[in-house]
Order: C-alpha cells, then sequence, then structure tokens
C-alpha cells in the first residue's frame, strides 16, 4: 500500500471506527456483548466478574499464553477481534499503523507470583520472563508484533480512565498525522488476592458484592476483568477501501481534578471540564447529546459527584443515562474501552443498555437513568462516555452514529 502523506494543519479529518473487541464476564466479542447487556445479563459472581470462560489459545498460541500475563492475553484476544473485523493488517500500511493500549496496573499476577516465588525460593525462583510479562506496555507490545505494525507504540495508565484516554489519544495521533490507523483500547486483570484485599482495605469493594449504580443502596465497587479494543482510522482510507465504519470517534476531553488521590472533587469541577471539552471537540450542544454511558462505579461519592458534573454541563437537566458496570463490575484501566464498545452498539442499533440493580432513586443522583431498559433510541445520533480514574485524572469520548 502507498505511503499516505501526514495531515497537513488544519485539514480536517474524521476519525472512523472500523474493528471493535471485547472480552467481558458476560460475553465475548462486540455484537455477543451488547446482546447480553440488552438481554440484562450479569457477569458478577460472589461478588466478583471473573471472565471464566475465557480462553487465551483463541488467539494465541500456548506457549505465547504460558509466556503472557493475563491482562496481555485479555488485550489480543480483544484486539484479535477489532484488526479481524477491520481486516488489518492487510488493508494498512504497517508504516503507519500504531498501537496505543493501556492498563492500569499491568501484569498482577505475574507480579505476586514472582514476590511469592522471591521470598521462598531466593534468586533462582524467580523466572527470567518475569520483567516482559509484568510490564504494563506488554500488552502491547505483543499486538505489535502480531500485526508486525511499525509505526507508533506504547501504552498509557491513567486507573479507572486509561481506556477512553488511550481512544481519545489514538484520536491525537492520527489528527496529527502521525498515524494513519491506530489500534487502541484498554486491558485489566487485577482479580489477584493481592489488590481484591486492597481495595477492601479502603473500603471501595461492595460489601454485598452488587453493583448498583445511583441507586441509593450503592455501597461500593464490583471488581471485574477484560479488554476492549477499537480500530480507528483516517475517515477518507476507511471510506476508500470500502470498510465497515461502526461509527465516529468526534470529541476527546480530558482533565485533572488536582484534588484528592481517591476521591473526585466535590464539585465535580475536573469532570465537567472533560464533558465540556468533549463537547467542544465535537462541534456539539449538550442538546445534540442523546445518551451518557456514566462512569457509575457504585460508590456512594462518584455517582453523587458525576450527577452534579453532568447537571453542570447539561444546565441541571441530563440526556438518557446508564452504567455498564452494573453487569460486569469495574474493569479498571480497561472500563472506558470495553464501555466504548457499548456506546458504539448503542449507536448502530438506536437502543440503549440497561443500569442493573437500580432499585429506590438516591434525591442527588437525579439524573433521566435506564434502569427498565433496555430503551428505544431511534434517533440517537450522538452520545457520550465518561472515565474518571483515581489520581483524579478524568477523559471523556464523544461518538457519533455511522
Amino acid at each position: 500500500m502507498t505511503p499516505r502523506a501526514s495531515t497537513h494543519p488544519g485539514e480536517h479529518v474524521d476519525i472512523a471506527i472500523t474493528g471493535r473487541g471485547v472480552v467481558s464476564s458476560i460475553a465475548e466479542g462486540p455484537d455477543a456483548f451488547f446482546d447480553a447487556l440488552l438481554d440484562r445479563r450479569s457477569g458478577i459472581v460472589d461478588g466478583g466478574a471473573p471472565c471464566s470462560e475465557f480462553d487465551p489459545t483463541v488467539a494465541m498460541t500456548p506457549k505465547g499464553a504460558r509466556r503472557s500475563d493475563r491482562y496481555t492475553q485479555l488485550a489480543v484476544c480483544a484486539a484479535a477481534q477489532a484488526t479481524a473485523e477491520a481486516g488489518l493488517p492487510d488493508s494498512a500500511d504497517v508504516e503507519r499503523l500504531a498501537i496505543l493500549v493501556g492498563t492500569g496496573v499491568g501484569g498482577l499476577k505475574t507480579l505476586e507470583d514472582e514476590c511469592r516465588a522471591f521470598i521462598d525460593g531466593g534468586v533462582r525462583a524467580v523466572s527470567p520472563l518475569f520483567v516482559p510479562m509484568m510490564m504494563p506496555n506488554a500488552a502491547a507490545g505483543m499486538i505489535a508484533m502480531d500485526l508486525g505494525a511499525h509505526g507508533p507504540g506504547f501504552s498509557v495508565s491513567s486507573a479507572c480512565a486509561t481506556g477512553s484516554h488511550a481512544i481519545g489519544e489514538a484520536k491525537r495521533m492520527i489528527e496529527r498525522g502521525e498515524a494513519d490507523v491506530v489500534v487502541a483500547g484498554g486491558t485489566e486483570a487485577a482479580m489477584t488476592p493481592l489488590c481484591m484485599a486492597a481495595f477492601e482495605r479502603m473500603g471501595a469493594l461492595s460489601r454485598k458484592g452488587v453493583s448498583r449504580p445511583f441507586d441509593a443502596n450503592r455501597d461500593g465497587f464490583v471488581m471485574g476483568e477484560g479488554a476492549g479494543v477499537l480500530v480507528l482510522e483516517r475517515g477518507d482510507l476507511a471510506r476508500e477501501r470500502g470498510a465497515t465504519i461502526y461509527g465516529y470517534v468526534v470529541g476527546y476531553g480530558a482533565s485533572n481534578d488536582a484534588f484528592h488521590m481517591t476521591q473526585p472533587d466535590e464539585t465535580g469541577r475536573g469532570a465537567t471540564k472533560a464533558m465540556k471539552a468533549a463537547l467542544s471537540d465535537a462541534g456539539a450542544e449538550p442538546s445534540d447529546v442523546g445518551y451518557i454511558n456514566a462512569h457509575g462505579t457504585s460508590t456512594p461519592f462518584n455517582d453523587k459527584i458525576e450527577t452534579r458534573a453532568i447537571h453542570n454541563v447539561f444546565n441541571g437537566g441530563s440526556p438518557p443515562v446508564s452504567s455498564t458496570k452494573s453487569a460486569i463490575g469495574h474493569l479498571l484501566g480497561a472500563a472506558g474501552a470495553v464501555e466504548a464498545v457499548a456506546v458504539l452498539c448503542a449507536l448502530q442499533r438506536g437502543i440503549l443498555p440497561p443500569t442493573l440493580n437500580f432499585e429506590e432513586p438516591d434525591p442527588e443522583c437525579d439524573l433521566d437513568y435506564v434502569p427498565d431498559g433496555p430503551r428505544e433510541a431511534p434517533g440517537l445520533t450522538l452520545a457520550m462516555s465518561n472515565s474518571f480514574g483515581f489520581g483524579g485524572q478524568n477523559a471523556c469520548l464523544a461518538f457519533r452514529k455511522a
């Protein structure tokens, strides 16, 4: 394929999505995943949402799987779905094919296992594969090797905002002319004993093991695992080759709370700024938005403050809002990317996924929820997805229907 010149300054470039991939506790593959959401299926069992039927050898050799942490395995499988749907690498110039796949914590299972091995057996008990399995850029590197991608490649890490940051920065990369196609997303496999204990000690986990975003009885989040990957591509190139376009990334906003390492700014200032920036980037007004996939963690602080932020942006009201975390738990660094797939499917089908386990309204969370869904939305053309991470790092994405 003939290399395409970089984007000229000031040239408008629309960012098409030509591939989607998901591994989650309720299904694998974008359409099966969204069908499961619409069917109100829950992947939460005994207070967690593991991908219990996941088989990495669907997309990796047994040797490759053994030499990879679970977080990398999840990412490689989601990327294989997305790139197959997009026709990569055959349809792209690999010199201008980039990889941007992030994670909140990286190879945590490997880290825990090797720490135990070192404490019990000393230096010689530590695997020589420890570092390449643990490092947070391993997933991005493995995907690049699978595709032979020679464009920019790296990982981002911003806790629960990671997946959305990766997609947003991939958008920017194409707009700057650094790549024509970017494989972008997030992955996480943090359901390890140490990590679960840490979140429990913080008081962040639901004591009842139920994810009930925005409900008056919410008492914490439920941990999940999984991966979400999108293929972002210059729209002109996608149309030129006749690719199926599943939607467009039209807006991206990011901000810092600069308030507290684990609690969001009580005024919703940072979240508000990220959402307004995404709308500005999209050239859209609040009245154009027909759906918000909320960060919606089911924690007392987040849901109340996200409600304030949405009211700030939408002048005291809100478009329909739901949280897929009620079905699949909180995927940390993978959350934003998996939820982006849900938003794209909602736009494509004109139907909104429900929020599960919503029983009692909270006066401080007075948004237009979709607890009784799925809800038909035939006129839906623009939707947003929020991701807010520990460290006070926020990201918001805006998607437009193809």
